[in-house]
């Protein structure tokens, strides 16, 4: 028998075929140790077919709180005897693998425990149905974990119950197989597993979301009225949420939905869409990805050009082309930042997980107003299609839309000569009105050619290039409104730093830990916008050498940071990750020491040894 080696601080992993109803069993386990105040990480990491190839799902835990990805597996639970192999040798020594011993398996592991249970033979017992058998196999699965493990049996019988509220005949069979299970693993192996669970307080105010819900109800929160959009994985349930959400708190007193959410024919109709809808007042959003703001580039420069507010949420997926789409990268940064043709810059926000997916939403529907242009908000299909533990979203009914420079019909009266693309102030955005403000005033058509001022046709070259420096100030204006870089000073004395955005931040704080045991105190930072405000150039200054950390192959923030924040080439070293998976502390850890073992000047410019925090 194997010792106890740890409480709180494994991973579990689930090897099942796709379509076999597995996600939600395995996402139930998940939920009932986050119940129990344990922080969770789980990763799906499925294939892009309906059924049939393999797919797994990955829970991390970790009672101190790390929430990145990890190599290794402590506890696997294979259920596809196509990737026993490679299941099998994930795990790590000393580990345990559980499979259905209903067809006995060699593994040709002998450092690791083989726990048999015959799940498929204890359903044909008690089930008839195939399509049962077939889900109710899961459900066995977590019940003898429930036992073998240690987690609550009271925790997981109650989300059950709340999952098939609306179909309660369900709560009963899951029951009985929970405890079939259950039952077998107590009776017939008869010890507890050498990883188990145990009650903790770490996610005391803290919720488990996607970032996709929480975008989808951040939209909302920001007065969204009207989404346009057209399926694309990982973007589609941030779409569907808004309309979830919109059903629920978009109703008047007479319980009339005021919202809209139109499937368009392709991705160009729906962003199309968008920019009508917000041309006219309303706040509106388009949801895609990759191959969808390739498609959409056409009517982004439209909106640049003709100055016309519009969100466009990025779940950015593995590229090129098709690529790999039920697998995360970070390889859209140039594609919208240039989007559409001739000299365009875009302003891109970064949320970091799904609690600022919420809040940044909020921030880029005011940013789209006031800067009177499209603005991107750059997720990705780890944060938003997996669940991540977070503070509790925070709803501020004070909170007050900001529409920018919009001319009511009293304003207009005031002003003798209206120009709708005119700079009065200097910061580059000119004032607009909303159609139907005034009988006879504020009228214009919105150009995507080249106009003058008060928004009629020209093709004066000195106008248009007038109109483009215009333009341009406004994303200079930009870079006082957008979400500051996340700041973290390990050492005064370093003169390292990590830059990195988006979801590789759990792994990258983590990789922080690990080399400050190792005696580097490496300083970092966490970009959530472009442009880059003052803070970043200061903060590069600060220091000789810079990992830029990012999941795409051709180091797209690094040649960001390169032309637009001036930052010499060879201060900034590229760690790249493109292979689709969620991103590990060990990844990252490995590359600095690596360069900081490669180069003497690298090395040179490291802190002395510090103390963990």
């Amino acid at each position: 028998m194997l010792v106890d080696r740890a409480f709180n601080e494994f991973v579990l992993k689930f090897a099942n075929v796709n379509g076999t109803g597995s996600s939600s069993t395995n996402l139930l386990c998940a939920k009932a140790l986050f119940r129990m105040g344990l922080p969770v990480a789980p990763k799906n990491i499925f294939p892009s077919n309906i059924q049939g190839l393999p797919t797994w799902y990955e829970i991390r835990v970790s009672e101190a709180g790390y929430v990145a990805r990890r190599d290794g597996i402590d506890v696997m639970v294979a259920m596809n005897s196509q990737t026993y192999d490679s299941d099998a040798a994930e795990v790590v020594s000393g580990g345990t693998l559980l499979y259905d011993s209903t067809w006995q398996r060699q593994f040709g592991r002998e450092d690791i425990e083989i726990v048999g249970i015959p799940i498929a033979r204890l359903c044909a017992e008690n089930w008839t149905d195939p399509r049962h058998r077939q889900l109710f196999k899961n459900v066995v699965y977590l019940g003898a974990l429930s036992w073998l493990m240690e987690i609550d049996i009271e925790i997981i019988e109650t989300l059950i119950t709340e999952q098939f509220r609306a179909k309660p005949k369900l709560v009963e069979p899951n029951f009985k197989a929970l405890h079939l299970g259950r039952d077998y693993a107590h009776h017939e192996i008869g010890k507890r597993l050498g990883v188990r669970a145990r009650k903790a307080n770490g996610t005391a105010g803290k919720i488990l979301i996607t970032g996709n819900e929480a975008a989808g109800l951040g939209a909302v929160y920001a007065g969204a009225t009207v989404a346009a959009w057209y399926p694309i994985t990982p973007s589609t349930s941030l779409a569907e949420a808004f309309e979830k959400h919109a059903g629920r708190l978009r109703r008047d007193d007479d319980g009339k939905l005021k919202a809209a959410v139109i499937q368009a024919e392709d991705e160009l109709a729906a962003a199309g869409i968008a920019i009508g809808a917000n041309w006219n007042g309303a706040r509106a959003f388009t949801a895609t990805s990759g191959p969808g703001v390739s498609l959409m580039a056409e009517f982004v420069g439209l909106a640049y050009f003709a100055e016309i507010p519009l969100v466009l949420f990025d779940i950015q997926r593995g590229g090129p082309s098709t690529g790999m789409p039920t697998r995360t990268q970070q390889s859209d940064i140039l594609a919208c930042a240039y989007a559409s043709h001739g000299d365009t810059r875009h302003v891109l926000v970064i949320p970091g997980d799904p609690g600022e997916c919420f809040t940044l939403t909020a921030d880029a529907f005011d940013l789209a107003d006031r800067l009177q242009t499209p603005v991107f908000v750059m997720s990705d299909l780890d944060i938003g299609m997996n669940d991540w533990v977070v503070d509790a979203l925070k709803w501020d009914d004070a909170r007050r839309h900001d529409r920018g420079k919009v001319l009511n019909a009293e304003q207009l009266e005031a002003v003798a000569d209206f120009g709708r693309y005119r700079d009065v102030d200097g910061d580059g955005v000119a004032w607009r009105t909303i159609p139907g403000t005034h009988p006879d005033k504020g009228a214009y058509f919105a150009r995507g050619t080249s106009h003058t001022d008060t928004g009629l046709y020209t093709e004066d070259g000195v106008a248009h290039a007038a109109m483009l420096d215009r333009i341009n100030r406004k994303f200079e204006t930009a870079r006082s409104l957008v979400p500051r870089a996340a700041v973290q000073t390990a050492s005064a004395k370093s003169r390292l730093a990590i830059i990195n955005y988006g979801s590789t931040d759990p792994a990258v704080r983590e990789a922080l830990v690990l080399m400050a045991r190792e005696g580097f105190g490496i300083n970092h930072m966490r970009l959530r916008a472009f442009p880059f405000g003052e803070e970043v150039k200061a903060f590069i200054d600060r220091h000789d050498f810079l990992f830029v950390v990012e999941q795409n192959r051709d180091a797209q923030m690094r040649h960001l940071l390169i032309a637009e924040a001036e930052v010499p080439a060879e201060k900034l070293v590229p760690i790249l990750n493109y292979d689709g998976m969620p991103l590990t502390a060990d990844f990252v850890t490995t590359a600095v020491l690596s360069a900081l073992e490669d180069n003497r000047q690298i090395a040179a410019a490291a802190a002395p040894p510090i103390t963990a925090a």
